[in-house]
């Protein structure tokens, strides 16, 4: 299974790497031409590593006054020509732009970090740079970036008081919780990364060793590793950014392979300073990508009116607007909240009652699809993965479905999923889907998790909650809900020893059910 696997993982991820490398090069290539104001630069960071940057002024910038700063740190795998198009944009409004290629990708020196401190350092010594060779407002400086670029931008603005404002897009704030929820490998996510970094950057021996790690699933090395991903995460760094007072705006996609919405939302919630949350249908990064080609785009639309509020002043509304925006994946309208727990006003509870056994080790035929491919397909034409719910094999899938609904159901927010447990091996994984089924059974996929379990007792039963990955769907009036629990998935390494099996029950005490979180109608 695992030669399999790591067979098809190498595969994919050299196709999506080619396709990302090739498609951020062509996309930016007219604009370079066009922008015949940027400057291409060497900037000296942290420990005297060469960071590959350019610069944009605005047309006729002479030294005599101050312009706010903007400094983009490139994605990961991306090249420093990535941001141009909005980058000229920026520019003609007013800003001065740096972007810059993080330390470890292709042209700027040393290794891969991973947001790791010299990373942070790098983003400093940027704005120092920028503060001594450009006509840049030392007291007007904001961060943007998307996926690495945003999570080095949060990070940054935890560690440099001089960041007034940031705009994270596509990025993450818990490293471990995007690609180790439940304690589970996203294999096709950590792939991806490991694939695209090995193309077009150089891996330092630590992160080498964290991804050979991630992928055996040494657990004598998971505490390290869960320590790695904190120091690599904003949240770790929360209080020292709601300290320095940085306005932040996030925004990321409901079908985020990489980094789910969730560990966004939850961060979301514990920033106290000015804050704007933003979710759409797509997967990683695709919500952004017409904008890095000049094209009309929501995201690049609000990240500006974001930094000419609050690094320029202008009073545009957006201070004004409720700060957490939606768009379902099943309607093409935004909607508008005070706060996230705002989002679902009322929760109903689907019982899941009796007691189901399981065998493990084969794919039932539900699963959340491939990392990009299947998101994307929701995005652009509402098709996310399916299955046929009757034809779902009960010896590989349990399978609970509600009444169906008289009236559409919209779900705005996290299921959650409570039941118990008894295993026949100490470790295992599952997984839990939730599909809205039609009425002749195919079922669209809304929402899924994962869920592995080691070092317990054979026979004996425990409690499982399990939060599914956020997202905004709504469910047809005739429709019904489906939860699918199985142990197989493309996405996920899993751990079910052969011939393991689980049981799902529902004592009497501490019935089984899965809320489904519902917005006001």
């Amino acid at each position: 299974m695992g030669h399999h696997r790591k067979a098809l993982r190498t595969t994919a991820v050299g196709a999506v790497s080619a396709t990302l490398i090739a498609g951020g090069v062509l996309g930016v290539a007219p604009t370079a031409q066009a922008a015949s104001a940027v400057r291409f630069v060497d900037i000296t960071g942290d420990g005297g590593t060469v960071l590959k940057a350019n610069v944009i002024t605005p047309a006729g910038a002479d030294g005599t006054r101050r312009y706010p700063l903007l400094v983009l740190p490139t994605s990961w795998g991306l090249p420093q020509v990535e941001y141009l198009a909005q980058a000229q944009k920026l520019a003609d409004s007013g800003y001065i732009v740096v972007s810059y290629n993080v330390r470890g990708f292709w042209q700027s020196g040393g290794e891969i970090e991973v947001a790791g401190p010299p990373d942070i350092a790098d983003a400093s010594k940027v704005i120092d740079w920028a503060l001594a060779n450009t006509p840049s407002d030392s007291k007007h400086i904001g961060m943007a970036g998307v996926s690495y670029g945003a999570g080095i931008s949060l990070i940054a603005a935890a560690h440099d008081k001089r960041i007034k404002a940031v705009a994270s897009l596509s990025g993450w704030a818990d490293l471990i919780g995007s690609i180790y929820s439940g304690r589970t490998q996203h294999v096709q996510a950590a792939g991806l990364l490991d694939g695209a970094s090995l193309v077009t950057g150089r891996q330092s021996p630590e992160i080498r060793q964290i991804f050979n790690d991630f992928y055996t699933s040494n657990l004598s090395r998971e505490q390290d590793i869960i320590n790695w991903g904190k120091k690599r995460s904003a949240g770790t760094y929360v209080d020292q950014l709601n300290k320095n007072g940085a306005a932040v705006m996030l925004a990321n996609s409901w079908g985020d392979t990489i980094f789910p919405p969730n560990q966004y939302a939850d961060f979301y919630e514990k920033l106290t300073g000015p804050k704007r949350l933003e979710f759409r249908p797509g997967d990683h990064a695709t919500a952004e990508l017409t904008g890095l080609f000049g094209l009309p785009n929501d995201v690049w639309t609000d990240t500006e009116r974001w930094f000419d509020h609050y690094l320029k002043g202008e009073d545009n509304g957006i201070d004004r607007e409720q700060p957490v925006q939606l768009k379902s994946r099943s309607t093409g309208g935004y909607e508008g909240y005070p706060d996230w727990k705002s989002v679902a006003a009322t929760e109903r509870k689907i019982a899941l009652a009796g007691t189901t056994t399981i065998h493990t080790n084969v794919d039932s035929g539900a699963d959340g699809g491939i990392v990009f491919l299947s998101s994307i397909l929701d995005q652009v034409a509402q098709l996310p993965p399916m299955a046929s719910i009757p034809l779902l094999p009960r010896r590989w899938a349990a399978v609970w479905q509600s009444e169906k609904y008289v009236t559409t159901q919209q779900i705005r927010g996290t299921a959650q999923l409570h039941t118990t447990v008894t295993p026949t091996k100490e470790s295992g994984t599952l997984v839990a889907y939730l599909y809205d089924v039609g009425p002749l059974g195919l079922g669209k996929l809304v929402s899924n998790a994962p869920y592995t379990f080691h070092g317990l007792t054979p026979g004996k039963p425990f409690g499982l909650d399990l939060e599914l990955f956020s997202t905004a769907y709504d469910v047809p009036a005739g429709h019904r809900l489906a939860l699918v629990v199985d142990t197989v998935d493309p996405l996920y390494i899993e751990h079910n020893p052969s011939g393991a099996q689980l049981t799902f029950s529902s004592p009497a005490n501490d019935p089984s059910y899965v809320s489904i979180p519902l917005r006001e109608q």
